[in-house]
């Protein structure tokens, strides 16, 4: 914790007993004017304080505070009404506290009957909107969020232990979950019973308005000896004045309960530190409240002594937050840079320096994507990804290093693999990726740009437009799920690099514990280099290869014929027969393929040339640009059906099928006849020909 946080949580605990013994002494001593009027600004202020954090946040649960706050400033609003309220008819005439009168003449525009009437008119407006619209319609989402909240609990408490179960989370974690869980639900408990302060504060308003106009008028007239007329005008000015100043602090409040019950939760945190943390984390709500509280300075009628001084206060206040933030930042980068740092500076270097095998570099702007104090969603979401990647390639991704790059433009990622550039993009950070799967009427406005992942036409969107595209028909996509799905492409394209002689001996020697024998078979007639090549061939194709034991039983059998990588692949291949039909077929075994001709078949056989790099086919360029072209039009008719895109042709054609195809699509799932299994029904959608080749 940061001398900042530190000395903030200090000044938290004691503001709570301090705000005790202060509305305790309001209701037992009369209040100097001055006092009065600057209680009423601060609370004032402090509504809009209340609204602007939880304007600020993203979750709701980030204010888990609120529901004692709500209590707090409904509390503190009514102390004031009665300070107010004994103030008035204690002074009667003379009474001079400059925010009321403020209310009670400027804020209503005009003077006289007509200014009291429309103060009137507005203060009753005030108390029907917030009573029938906002208060009534919160409380009936607080309720609604309180019971559902609860009726979940024990669904996500299974969940949660199920992942550490799984072995998915720590022992740690799920203690962190659980309380995180249970926080969500104390929230929205309290929520609903806090929400009733509010409705009962509109009451209790009205109650003490009638109070004082009809007690400013028995005081006035039987104890002043005070004109009717005179009278009346007086305490109904002031009662005005006193009532739209305690409304509109309690319709601020109001309104964020509203906004409050309406998000989704997140984690809370303990009473002191969390008002300590919770009302520093963002400079730009004292920066905001400063400006106003200035401009209420300006105008006439309003206390500029009590309100100067006060933005003052939180201008610094905001300063003080922004230089801690800052240190923070600072200090954060220099135990990195002395974490990177050699331990003796004057020992001599390593001859090798290690490369990350996978590692994504942030722009400086990007760094709260995996800040853990703002949720570091993308954290979760890359060690979900390296699990699925795990269930769906068979192949254990190394850790990914995330650093933070500053040769790299603020908005900027990079995903690199040893060292090389393998893929980049760009974020609007409070932004959504719209992307336009097809077919959409409706244009939105919105910034043109690019999917990173796959290239798709797209738009960044604000987040109140979010709705808008989605009921358009668009994809929408928030900051991290570009970068985690921009990462799923990349492990899926060059998982084949990512795969080592070291990862490969590693795969066989945990194999060997449960099926020694299948892996000291495949290594008497094979080295480790040449089964990492037919691994490597897999994965370049990406096929599965979580079933080790179907493999090298495969290559076991057939390494004594020929060790020639691509023959082996093929019979890797269809081992695993059922496993690829399955992972393209539909829910009833359904396969559906183009097929070539057999005149192009053949001649693409014909063209097989051996390299030092291995079989390929080498087709006249002139061949090569029609067979392509027929390609890309059946291609693109099967992918406007939504289907996948798989060519099936014959076991000699297959590699070399692939091979003349990989440049330009590379998406393309060529099969051959012997990687169909007896249960899988083929249905050909096409056949691909080249003009003049015609049998």
């Amino acid at each position: 914790m940061s001398d900042m946080e530190r000395g903030t949580n200090k000044v938290g605990s004691m503001a709570i007993p301090i705000a005790v013994v202060l509305g305790i002494m309001v209701v037992i001593v009369p209040l100097p004017m001055v006092l009065l009027d600057a209680f009423m600004a601060m609370n004032l202020i402090f509504s809009l304080i209340v609204l602007l954090i939880v304007l600020y946040n993203k979750k709701a649960i980030e204010f888990s505070l609120f529901p004692f706050v709500l209590l707090m400033a409904t509390v503190l609003g009514l102390i004031l009404n009665i300070a107010s309220t004994r103030l008035i008819l204690t002074k009667g005439a003379s009474f001079d506290g400059r925010m009321i009168r403020a209310f009670s003449s400027f804020v209503v525009g005009s003077g006289g009957s007509e200014g009291l009437v429309v103060g009137f008119i507005i203060f009753i407006m005030i108390i029907a909107v917030q009573a029938i619209v906002i208060t009534k319609g919160a409380s009936r989402v607080s309720e609604v969020a309180a019971r559902f909240t609860l009726d979940a609990l024990p669904g996500k408490q299974m969940a949660v232990e199920a992942e550490y179960n799984s072995g998915t989370i720590g022992e740690e974690e799920l203690k962190t979950r659980k309380r995180e869980i249970q926080q969500e639900s104390d929230f929205y408990g309290a929520m609903d019973g806090a929400s009733k302060f509010t409705s009962g504060n509109v009451k209790v308003g009205i109650f003490i308005t009638v109070i004082n106009i009809l007690g400013g008028f028995i005081v006035g007239v039987a104890l002043y000896n005070e004109p009717l007329s005179s009278a009346l005008g007086t305490y109904i000015t002031f009662a005005v004045g006193d009532g739209l100043l305690s409304q509109i602090p309690a319709l601020l409040i109001s309104v964020a309960m509203g906004i409050v019950v309406t998000r989704s939760a997140s984690a809370g945190d303990a009473l002191s530190s969390a008002m300590g943390e919770q009302f520093s984390r963002d400079a730009r709500v004292y920066g905001i409240a400063a400006g106003v509280l200035v401009l209420f300075a300006i105008l006439p009628g309003f206390p500029w002594y009590v309100l100067i001084p006060m933005s003052v206060l939180l201008g610094f206040y905001a300063l003080h937050i922004n230089r801690g933030k800052r240190a923070d930042f600072e200090k954060l980068r220099s135990k990195e840079a002395e974490r990177q740092k050699p331990q003796d500076e004057s020992a001599e270097l390593s001859p090798i320096v290690p490369l990350d095998p996978l590692s994504l570099e942030l722009g400086y702007g990007l760094i709260p994507l995996v800040d853990r104090d703002k949720g570091a969603e993308l954290l979760e979401r890359v060690h979900r990804i390296r699990r699925e990647s795990a269930l769906d390639l068979g192949l254990v991704i190394p850790r990914i290093r995330i650093i933070d790059n500053m040769r790299l433009e603020p908005s900027e990622y990079c995903f690199k693999i040893k060292g090389v550039d393998v893929g980049r993009g760009k974020i609007r950070m409070g932004y959504y990726l719209c992307i336009n799967p097809g077919g959409i009427k409706e244009e939105i406005p919105g910034e043109k740009t690019r999917d990173p992942a796959f290239g798709l036409p797209a738009l960044w969107v604000s987040e109140d437009k979010r709705d808008q595209a989605e009921r358009a028909g668009y994809t929408v996509v928030d900051p991290p799920s570009i970068i985690a799905t921009h990462l799923t492409e990349i492990i899926k394209r060059h998982a084949s690099e990512l795969l080592g002689r070291q990862e490969t001996q590693a795969i066989l020697d945990t194999l060997k514990k449960e099926y020694p024998a299948v892996v000291e078979e495949a290594q008497k007639v094979l080295s480790l280099g040449e089964i990492q090549k037919v691994l490597q061939a897999l994965l370049e194709e990406q096929v599965s290869i979580r079933n080790m034991v179907a493999i090298l039983e495969a290559l076991a059998d057939y390494a004594p014929v020929t060790r020639e990588t691509r023959f082996l692949t093929e019979k890797a291949r269809q081992a695993l027969a059922r496993q690829i039909c399955l992972q393209y077929a539909d829910e009833e075994r359904h396969l559906r393929v183009l097929t070539l001709n057999q005149s192009l078949e053949q001649k693409l056989i014909d063209s097989r040339v051996e390299t030092s790099s291995g079989v390929m086919a080498a087709l006249e360029p002139a061949v090569q640009r029609e067979w392509i072209k027929a390609l890309s039009r059946s291609v693109a008719s099967v992918q406007e059906q939504g289907w996948a895109t798989v060519l099936l042709c014959s076991e000699a054609a297959r590699f070399l099928v692939k091979s003349s195809t990989y440049r330009e699509l590379p998406d393309l799932v060529v099969l051959s006849v012997p990687e169909i299994v007896s249960d899988i029904t083929v249905e050909q959608i096409g056949e691909i020909n080249v003009a003049g080749m015609a049998a």
